[in-house]
């Protein structure tokens, strides 16, 4: 057991850390971060001299379909070193795509992937590193944050499992504001809106640590303050990188864990086919308005970091003020579909909670998602 004195951050029930307090590592949990973040505009341009440092020689770009010309040019930095671009990577990481990329980095004899894009692209990265010798570097477009992590969602038979491994942290993070300035308003909110999802749950998830709550903090701050500002000027360079800034404490209070709201957002991706920053975007004010009876100090300082009464209703207020979705019936879903995602959801409970999940609180959850109306505590009372 180790002592924390005057922290003044949260502990696990909720209550504030504070002279004397104890705080415990949960289970001795340790969860590492990529060695080396490398950041500012014009970042990217250094992407040979960080595959040199890992004495690789032969460097394949990953990337989506749509990030195909972003990933070329990262390609053309790296000249001799590069063998190629592999523009297949999609979202939820299909199973059948890792394993045709695991052959094919072997048949190559790859050392060393670039990952270029958002979450699609790291995570076909993380799934090849899971099950190879092939390192790899994320150079992040957007403000997924799953670079930062040893996490990665596999879906297989339509449902994404979640794999944990060190084997899976990028080597080198490289995070140039410059290369989000392409990235569409819309995607920038729904995207922000995930990278808040994490700093979020990180604050509660019983795995949680005071240095991650501290990331998390700052996280919601920088995203609260640079976000609007993307939204009025899409080439405001310094409000792209407060915004990527907030992403990369969001990825790295990441690393701590992840309970009911990735459950119900990787659920929403894999299952029903809703893009993964979407999924978390509609489902972060209703899950938080879930859990703020479990943790309300936590949940008091999230409300007081986004200027509003509830944590619930600041992130709903800010998430429409930003253009990003918060309602599942304008993605596709109906009330049918609430008894199947229930089930699909409470099979990825992992016990780190605040409040104890069970099928009746996922449906109330779910069922106020799909009306899209601003959620209130009664709503989700125990």
């Amino acid at each position: 057991m180790e002592r924390f004195e005057g922290t003044g951050l949260m502990s696990r029930n909720g209550n504030e850390w504070s002279g004397g307090a104890d705080f415990t590592t949960p289970g001795d949990i340790y969860n590492a971060m990529p060695p080396r973040i490398v950041f500012g505009a014009g970042a990217a341009a250094r992407v040979a001299e960080e595959v040199a440092r890992l004495n690789a020689g032969r460097a394949l770009v990953v990337c989506t379909p749509g990030r195909n010309e972003m990933a070329h040019r990262v390609a053309d930095r790296l000249g001799g070193l590069c063998v190629g671009v592999y523009p297949k990577a999609v979202s939820q990481v299909p199973i059948e795509l890792a394993r045709a990329a695991r052959a094919y980095v072997t048949e190559c004899g790859i050392d060393c992937l670039i990952a270029v894009g958002g979450g699609a692209a790291i995570g076909l990265a993380k799934a090849v590193a899971l099950e190879t010798d092939c390192s790899y570097i994320a150079v992040p477009s957007t403000y997924s944050g799953s670079e930062m992590t040893g996490f990665c969602g596999i879906t297989i038979d339509g449902v994404k499992r979640m794999h944990t491994s060190l084997r899976m942290l990028a080597r080198t993070v490289i995070y140039d504001p410059e290369l989000t300035l392409g990235l569409p308003v819309q995607v920038s909110a729904e995207s922000a809106m995930n990278a808040m999802a994490h700093c979020i749950e990180a604050l509660y998830v019983r795995t949680a640590s005071p240095v991650i709550a501290m990331a998390a903090l700052e996280g919601i701050r920088a995203l609260s303050e640079g976000v609007p500002r993307v939204m009025r000027d899409p080439a405001d360079l310094q409000a792209r990188r407060e915004a990527l800034y907030g992403a990369y404490l969001g990825g790295a209070a990441l690393t701590g864990g992840f309970a009911l709201h990735h459950g119900v957002a990787h659920v929403l991706g894999a299952s029903y086919g809703i893009p993964h920053a979407t999924s978390h975007s509609v489902a972060l004010p209703y899950v938080t308005a879930f859990n703020e009876s479990a943790c309300p100090a936590i949940m008091s300082r999230v409300a007081r970091s986004l200027g509003a009464e509830t944590a619930s209703g600041g992130l709903y207020d800010f998430a429409r003020s930003v253009g990003a979705p918060v309602c599942l019936a304008d993605q596709g879903m109906t009330q049918g579909d609430v008894e199947r995602c229930t089930e699909l959801v409470i099979e990825t409970d992992n016990g780190l909670n605040p409040r104890p999940v069970d099928a009746q609180g996922v449906r109330l959850i779910l069922e106020a998602a799909l009306s899209g109306r601003r959620p209130q505590a009664r709503m989700f009372a125990a």
